[in-house]
């Protein structure tokens, strides 16, 4: 595999935690969200919203994995990973 080189350096930590609660917010206009920044590319989250009500665990993460997702695709993502992961019906 060939060394790529970035052109740009990564955002900082609280632009990307900013990032993620905008892109949860545009998916589930009602959440109210919360982001722990812990070490580079690593964030926890923690999403409340009225459209997790009636649905499980799985797939109340997995809404809120899709509104992040286009932060965490590709080689240069600047989201490597989503420690913890906290949703609840409001």
């Amino acid at each position: 595999m060939a060394l790529r080189i970035l052109s740009t350096p990564p955002p900082e930590p609280e632009a990307l935690a900013d990032d993620l609660a905008k892109a949860v917010r545009a998916a589930l206009p009602d959440a109210e969200v919360t982001v722990e920044i812990g070490s580079p590319g690593h964030f926890a989250l923690e999403v409340a919203s009225a459209a997790f009500a009636g649905l499980s665990r799985v797939r109340q993460q997995q809404r809120v994995y899709a509104a992040i997702q286009h932060l965490m695709a590709g080689d240069a993502a600047p989201v490597h990973a989503i420690d913890r992961l906290v949703t609840r019906p409001l």
